[in-house]
């Protein structure tokens, strides 16, 4: 018997949109009829303007008091209309200004000036996943940015936005190259595992995942790593992005919060008449930073005390540079032939908004394009576009909301950055081109950099997130609801290598050229039912949550690596390679289960309970610990409420609040605990075999985070001066890392649950004070600092694992185990090492015992936000304290044929034993060779690595409304990375790369409409 599904080719999905309006319109029409019939007679039609004393202020909340049915919302002119009798009051509220009470005394004309309230701002109501919560209310940790923010900066990823505005949340650029990704920590480092650290990101409800389904071995050259899907979210269409820290926030993500959440929700249509915005943008930008190199005079001295140094005086037929086979007159700056091009950006956003009380929506499309600093064509193309439907019936029952964002985008580069050539190149060696224009080879005496051009990276991607919330309330204070959301993510990428990449002298044809190639996709659906329950009884008010959840995601994958072409012109056509190697393809599905809830208490507004909880289940986990249970509680007393404080002038807002709870980690890929196979790729007798490359291990489970936090919020003189200090402590233990197992298995480990724990403490400081706050001019200013400490409590049997070598009990996860430089030998000229065995020589791991630590000892941001008249004046400075890798790690011997930086000439013997670098060697000398090793691998290769940077600075100009003859318009200028200050030895000391281009210094000049 055929059986007819109700949820089969996701039709439920559509029939609850149909059945929604269905229920919610015909009501609507009947309202409005009955609305009419009640119009009174006597009422008159007032209108009016709403401006701050400067701009008209859009989404104001106009009402007749004592008359709840009489709501009426200000347009994006700051205009509105509202029919009431002339005796009426009108009560005007709007976020973050005082409330205004009017009396209409028969005017029909009512143009209305708000002040502005800081006081208020406790009122915002904040994101936290599955519910929200008033600012002044919340017991969790939570921090937030919004599109006010977002749109000073001229960014193409989200978390660049945060960068220096969020206490907690460490975050850095790889490179600066487009469609390069970010680092981010929040509170630190939880798992050993360096791939299990990312945060759970949700985009208007849908969990996205921030794995990359990119190959290193197409992008890795070029975008420090693979690319990153959070690309294809569009910062433009941004409203909030919060940031979900301590337990009461994350525990009711469960197994997925241990790392912190980063909510993103997007921008919604609001009531009014329909509007047009276009914002559109010019940015260009250079290098923050370039590396202080030798000149051709200071080069060639160097090569030649090397040289005699090693005895030799007849220099070799290769050593070009010096035996005159180049000239030795000619200077090239390579940093600035090979990176100091201008990256230009152009953005464009149009936006059409509007709606009525009950039906709202808003559709934007935006492109945007980018160039690097690279000498050639390579560009970075996107195009996004974001739907937003919201609506409700007249009786506020029934409401829906839908929101899809799809972006494409297409990255053209070269396969290679040019950074670690353009440090290294000789400042004498060729020219780039010869008389003919074509790339010169010198005779084949060098490697023309620009070969590297010759390959090519070129991805392309799609994203597609859709979501849709239904809810219906039943009852006056109960409210169901269901979330419904679907992901698709699709990436194909590949990597040429042409014959021509190398040097004619080696007579190399199509036979070597390679072509990598990489295809992915992956899909995900979630179905969540909630249940809303609110009771309010004399000062006590009570609500409850309750919900479960249904997803599913499907990966797909596929690379391959074909050589030995007949022509370049068939690279990119992998069936045209003689060898076809796959080095990748799996298929993974994940199932996930989970049964959540919330109890919140409030009494008077003033003592605060919050429990949360989560059962989660998990495909990715063993039969024998496959569900888990996760929670937390937190409380807040607002002390500013009590008697003995209430209406002080002086202290205007306090609350201390604490929470405790756990979350987890479920970051550990798919069939992790399985028994698995791959191909072997050989060939037997005509039979492909496999092997096996893990064990079963059926109690393979969940991390477990155990996060505790107290904190202080403080308001003086009427919150004008704001501060919130927290304190926290994580302890993630169940660590999922490989422990060692005997050779007989034949595996050297297995992996499972450790019982190793690993500790993040830290102060949190954030401060807001209102400088001034006049109807003309305005000044405020933010700072937050993060004072952070990482430990590694525990690790049973440490030094028979393979972290042996890496981690130390008591010391942070960040550390760098080096051997101890202690100068340099008066005699010999060389390196000089510590021998902490004492058996005479210096050798790894048994001397590698000095420890450095490169977790950041503080960050943080300050910021200013002025404004008088129609002048607005932002800027931010964000700082680092912290060590990291210099230039000496990856530098050559000095005295080889590679340029240094001019620090190298504070070398022996010339500056004697207070001399930073030893004698110049060519490479002959074996003992000088060797020290050389050891010293890339010691602490004389990690050195400060602070900075302050002016990250961000956004100077506006609002065109007055005389001028735009009833549109808004405003011209803007902004600078990001503009200044650094530091005393870092290398390129830039945020990403610390001697191979990838740093962040880039950028101007951006722009306009933004409406109408």
């Amino acid at each position: 018997m055929k059986k007819n599904s109700f949820y089969k080719g996701g039709s439920a999905f559509w029939y609850l949109i149909i059945i929604g309006f269905s229920l919610s319109y015909t009501p609507a029409l009947a309202n409005k009829l009955l609305r009419q019939n009640h119009s009174l007679p006597q009422q008159i039609q007032i209108n009016g303007t709403i401006t701050d004393g400067i701009n008209p202020l859009t989404g104001v909340t106009i009402s007749i008091k004592g008359k709840a049915k009489s709501t009426v919302i200000s347009d994006f002119d700051g205009k509105y209309t509202i029919e009431a009798n002339p005796i009426d009051t009108l009560v005007v509220t709007f976020i973050g200004f005082k409330t205004a009470t009017i009396f209409i005394n028969g005017r029909t004309t009512i143009n209305i000036q708000l002040l502005e309230d800081i006081t208020s701002l406790q009122e915002v109501r904040v994101n936290a996943g599955y519910y929200s919560v008033k600012e002044s209310e919340r017991t969790g940790s939570i921090a937030k940015i919004t599109a006010k923010d977002i749109e000073k900066q001229p960014i193409n990823n989200p978390l660049a936005a945060m960068q220096g505005r969020m206490s907690g949340v460490n975050i850095t650029q790889a490179t600066g190259t487009p469609g390069g990704g970010f680092d981010i920590q929040i509170r630190g480092i939880n798992s050993i595992r360096t791939d299990g650290n990312a945060p759970l990101y949700i985009v208007d409800g849908v969990p996205y995942s921030s794995q990359s389904l990119g190959s290193v071995m197409t992008s890795g050259n070029i975008l420090a790593g693979s690319a990153s899907p959070l690309n294809n979210i569009n910062p433009s269409d941004i409203e909030s992005m919060e940031v979900l820290k301590d337990a009461d926030a994350t525990a009711i993500y469960g197994s997925r919060g241990s790392n912190g959440v980063v909510l993103i929700t997007t921008k919604k249509g609001k009531q009014g008449k329909t509007k047009f915005d276009m914002n559109t943008y010019s940015s260009f930008g250079k290098l923050t930073r370039t590396m202080d190199l030798l000149n051709t005079a200071q080069y060639l001295s160097m090569r030649r005390e090397a040289f005699a140094n090693d005895g030799i005086t007849d220099y070799p037929g290769y050593a070009y540079d010096v035996n005159g086979t180049w000239d030795q007159n000619r200077y090239t700056n390579w940093q600035k032939e090979l990176l100091g091009g201008t990256a230009n950006t152009n953005n464009i956003q149009t936006t059409v908004s509007g709606g009525n009380a009950e039906t709202q929506f808003l559709l934007s499309g935006t492109y945007r394009n980018e160039t690097t600093v690279f000498p050639g064509d390579a560009k970075y193309e996107k195009l996004a576009f974001h739907n937003s439907l919201t609506h409700r019936s007249i009786d506020n029952h029934f409401k829906m909301s839908f929101t899809a964002d799809y972006a494409t985008d297409k990255n053209t580069l070269p396969a290679n950055d040019l950074m670690y050539q353009a440090t290294i190149l000789a400042p004498n060696a060729p020219a780039l081109y010869d008389a003919q224009g074509n790339l010169n080879w010198e005779n084949g005496t060098w490697n023309n950099p620009l070969s590297y051009l010759e390959g090519k990276y070129a991805a392309n991607t799609t994203n597609l997130i859709a979501n849709t919330v239904l809810s219906y309330n039943i009852l006056e204070n109960l409210e169901i609801k269901t979330n419904l959301g679907y992901t698709d993510y699709h990436i194909s990428e590949n990597r040429t290598f042409p014959s021509t990449m190398y040097n004619p002298a080696y007579g190399l044809g199509s036979e070597v050229s390679t072509l990598i190639i990489n295809n992915a996709k992956r899909s995900s659906w979630i179905i969540e039912p909630q249940i809303n329950w609110k009771k309010t009884v004399g000062n006590s008010e009570l609500m409850l949550l309750a919900g479960t959840t249904f997803q599913k995601q499907t990966g797909q994958q596929l690379a391959q690596i074909g050589s030995g072409f007949a022509s370049n012109s068939l690279l990119h056509n992998i069936a045209a390679a003689s060898y076809l190697t796959i080095t990748d393809d799996q298929l993974t599905i994940y199932k996930y289960q989970a049964f959540f809830g919330r109890i919140n208490y409030n009494w008077k507004s003033k003592y605060i309970i919050n429990v949360t909880g989560r059962r989660d289940g998990s495909s990715r986990f063993g039969p024998g610990n496959r569900f888990a249970n996760f929670g937390a509680i937190g409380a807040a007393w607002i002390f500013s409420k009590e008697a003995f404080i209430n209406n002080n002038s002086f202290l205007s807002f306090g609350k201390l609040r604490t929470s405790y709870g756990t979350s987890g980690n479920d970051q550990i890929g798919d069939y992790q605990f399985l028994d698995t196979y791959e191909i072997t790729g050989n060939n037997y007798n005509g039979t492909i075999g496999i092997k096996p490359t893990r064990l079963f291990n059926p109690s393979f489970g969940w991390e477990t985070n155990k996060k505790r936090e107290a904190a202080i919020d403080l308001g003086f003189f009427n919150d004008r001066i704001f501060l919130t200090s927290a304190y926290f402590c994580n302890r993630s233990s169940s660590q999922l890392v490989g422990v060692p197992q005997p050779g007989t298995t034949g595996f050297s480990s297995l992996q499972a649950n450790l019982n190793a724990t690993v500790q993040n403490t830290g102060l949190e400081l954030e401060l807001r004070t209102v400088n001034f706050r006049k109807t003309a001019f305005n000044w405020t200013t933010t700072l937050n600092l993060t004072l952070p400490k990482n430990k590694l409590l525990e690790f049973p049997d440490l030094e028979g694992s393979t972290y042996a070598n890496s981690l130390v009990i008591g010391k942070s996860l960040s550390i760098q185990k080096t051997y101890h430089y202690t100068g340099i030998d008066p005699v010999t000229g060389v390196y000089q090492f510590e021998d902490y065995n004492g058996d005479g020589k210096i050798t790894g791991p048994e001397d590698r015992q000095w420890i450095e630590d490169t977790t950041p000892q503080l960050f943080g941001g300050l910021g200013n936000q002025l404004s008088y008249k129609n002048w607005a004046l932002d800027f931010l400075f964000q700082g680092v304290k912290q060590k990291g890798r210099n230039y000496l790690y990856t530098a050559s011997w000095i005295g080889d044929f590679s340029n240094q930086p001019q620090a190298v000439l504070n070398h022996w013997p010339q500056n004697g034993t207070d001399a930073e670098i030893q004698q110049y060697t060519t490479g002959a000398n074996a003992a000088a060779l060797d020290a050389y090793f050891l010293y890339s691998n010691s602490n004389a290769t990690i050195s400060d690595a602070s900075y302050i940077r002016l990250k961000s600075i956004s100077i506006s100009y609002t065109i007055p409304k005389e001028v735009t003859k009833g549109g808004t318009a405003k011209i803007y200028l902004q600078g990001q990375n503009l200044l650094t200050w530091t005393k870092y030895k290398g390129a830039d000391p945020e990403n610390q790369s001697a191979f990838y281009s740093p962040p880039l210094r950028q101007f951006t000049f722009g306009l933004n409409l409406s109408f």
